[in-house]
């Protein structure tokens, strides 16, 4: 592997580990302290805490963490897929880390860091369709259209990463990532409904994906509308 290569590699791994560590430790801290940080809480630090390590490691990795954003990017050519896989490996390997190392700082309150549905699987399916889908159309778009204003990516990523777990962590653990679900439940041995969270992110992500590149303005039309605008002022 090129030493680059190894970097990316390396700072993928490390945002992974610091979001996964930090994203789950909430929602323990919050089962361990009877509910005292509540769902705002949870939603707020996963929301900034994504916001720091996208600021920390997008210009070197890209900043993905998550194998449904890998894939979506690969799908739509803005990531070689020979990557894939050893993407997808660290964040995986971080996830894995992270809640090995959860368990043991948390012990024995690891259990509230698991993402399992408190509801239907089908309402959990849908939810994480959803949200995965909110994640994946909002990254597309700040991250690949080079109208968005990508300085702002971190922040964008954040807020809506914060407004899917107040959607849907009451319901579904609001997991939107793989990786998010996989580390804990092996830490925990608690593998109830991992399909919905392994399969429903990527299908979202996929889709929200496709939606943005669907309705993006072509470049030369985007440029004739702001003359127009600029004509009508």
């Amino acid at each position: 592997m090129q030493e680059f290569q190894k970097q990316k590699v390396g700072a993928e791994f490390i945002g992974t580990f610091v979001l996964m560590f930090a994203a789950t430790a909430a929602a323990i801290v919050n089962e361990k302290t009877n509910g005292s940080e509540t769902i705002i809480g949870c939603a707020a630090t996963t929301g900034l805490v994504v916001m720091v390590v996208i600021f920390a490691t997008g210009h070197i990795s890209g900043a993905h963490f998550n194998p449904a954003v890998t894939l979506s990017f690969a799908a739509l050519k803005h990531f070689p897929w020979k990557h894939v896989p050893i993407y997808i490996g660290a964040q995986v390997l971080a996830s894995i880390c992270a809640a090995f190392a959860l368990k043991w700082v948390y012990h024995p309150f690891m259990i509230g860091g698991v993402t399992v549905p408190s509801g239907g699987y089908g309402q959990s399916f849908v939810l994480e369709f959803v949200i995965a889908f909110n994640l994946m159309f909002v990254v597309t778009a700040v991250t690949t259209d080079t109208r968005a204003v990508g300085e702002l990516a971190g922040i964008a990523v954040g807020a809506t990463v914060m407004f899917n777990i107040m959607i849907a962590g009451p319901i579904s653990g609001a997991s939107m990532n793989p990786v998010r679900t996989l580390g804990p439940a092996i830490a925990t041995k608690n593998y109830k409904a991992i399909w919905v969270y392994l399969i429903a992110p990527i299908f979202g992500a996929l889709a929200g994906a496709g939606t943005y590149s669907a309705v993006k303005l072509p470049k030369e039309d985007d440029a004739k509308e702001k003359t127009s605008i600029s004509f009508r002022k």
